[in-house]
């Protein structure tokens, strides 16, 4: 898929900068708030649907505007990646309040979604509808993670590590097989990103993905004695 080379993403440039900056105040602001609304949102479910709402009509516009622009096609542009999974639970997390998706969307969702924000994998650059949309989505499935914690009050659990991890093993050879039919790399398990990303610390092809799932499960270990702690101790 060939964008514009004029308006390429260039990481860490000055409008990456401002998304992951924006990203941090969105955090900040909602962790200094927490306290406001939680009687406020507990009992309501209007702001959770609107930005449930929100998330899926970006990503619809998203495909919308692949399609109008001649560039939607089975390799690239099915919502087969790992953020496309935790998108759609974290939409359906904010509509229904079933924490059935919490753990997913906390463990899976922010890891994922925060990988993408720091190192994403894009073509195009700001003012590119598209670069709007792939930082709205990681970025709002980052702050559903954290509004449901600090908000809603939802707990992390260790038991959903376990069921995470097992979710993301059966998804896998799903995936693996699509990549195979449709010569794609969702899920980046044919081979890395091209314009670099935190998967180039894991060793080489396939040797990295046994690696992601060590250090995932690594990383959902600490998030969650973390953000577990803290929510015991309150």
């Amino acid at each position: 898929m060939k964008e514009n080379t004029m308006n390429a993403f260039v990481l860490f440039s000055p409008e990456h900068l401002v998304a992951i900056t924006m990203l941090f105040i969105c955090l900040l602001v909602l962790f200094l708030l927490k306290k406001v609304l939680v009687p406020s949102f507990n009992n309501s479910h209007l702001f959770e649907r609107i930005f449930a709402v929100s998330l899926f009509a970006m990503e619809i516009s998203y495909h919308l505007v692949l399609v109008q622009e001649r560039k939607w096609s089975l390799s690239e542009s099915l919502p087969l990646h790992l953020c496309s999974f935790t998108l759609f639970c974290s939409i359906i997390l904010l509509w229904t309040g079933s924490k059935r998706f919490y753990d997913f969307v906390f463990f899976a969702g922010m890891g994922e979604a925060l990988q993408a924000v720091l190192t994403p994998s894009i073509i195009v650059n700001f003012p590119d509808f598209k670069f709007f949309q792939f930082f709205y989505v990681h970025i709002g499935i980052i702050l559903t993670a954290f509004y449901i914690l600090w908000v809603k009050e939802y707990r992390p659990t260790f038991k959903g590590i376990i069921q995470t991890m097992i979710t993301l093993n059966v998804l896998f050879p799903f995936i693996f097989a699509v990549n195979i039919l449709v010569q794609g790399n969702y899920m980046f398990l044919r081979m890395k990103p091209i314009n670099g990303s935190l998967l180039d610390l894991l060793g080489p092809y396939p040797w990295y993905i046994l690696s992601m799932e060590v250090v995932a499960f690594l990383l959902f270990l600490i998030v969650w004695l973390i953000f577990r702690k803290r929510i015991i101790q309150k």
